[in-house]
């Protein structure tokens, strides 16, 4: 695979707790805009991302793809995967707030897949996973496999 750089530009204005900012996709334009605050940030989003929910994003984005490209090489690519990428930032005594935990749900159609394999390849793209090792390098993954039944496979 060749290198990979992708930019995001982001602009904020006003101080940390009445300020607002924006994420704007620079390389491919596929947003531009995404507002952000402190007080939806910590409280409730009313319709603002943050940078957890893009970190989640980005996680839950490189496992997927990782996830069916392990399925692709065991010769039972997925009908379907939904994954679900829960990132959690907490006070950390002496370091501040800091990511300490990246949940990945997964359930899969992967016609010809058992459990095992299933989970076999949920576990090979965690490890495979960019995002994955870079979170922990100081914040707990966890990744949780379902295989959804198939019929005929």
């Amino acid at each position: 695979m060749p290198r990979i750089v992708r930019e995001a530009d982001l602009t904020w204005e006003g101080s940390s707790a009445k300020g607002t900012g924006t994420f704007t996709a620079a390389t491919s334009g596929a947003f531009a805009g995404l507002p952000y605050t402190e007080p939806t940030r910590v409280f409730q989003p009313e319709g603002h991302t943050s940078p957890e929910e893009l970190l989640a994003a980005a996680h839950g984005g490189c496992f997927t793809m990782a996830l069916a490209a392990e399925l692709t090489k065991a010769r039972t690519p997925p009908d379907r995967l939904d994954v679900r990428c829960t990132v959690t930032m907490d006070e950390v005594e002496g370091l501040g707030h800091q990511i300490v935990h990246s949940h990945i749900e997964a359930q899969g159609r992967v016609p010809g897949a058992d459990a095992p394999a299933f989970r076999a390849a949920a576990d090979a793209a965690d490890a495979g996973c960019p995002f994955s090792r870079l979170l922990r390098a100081t914040a707990e993954v966890t990744v949780t496999a379902t295989l959804v039944e198939t019929t005929g496979g």
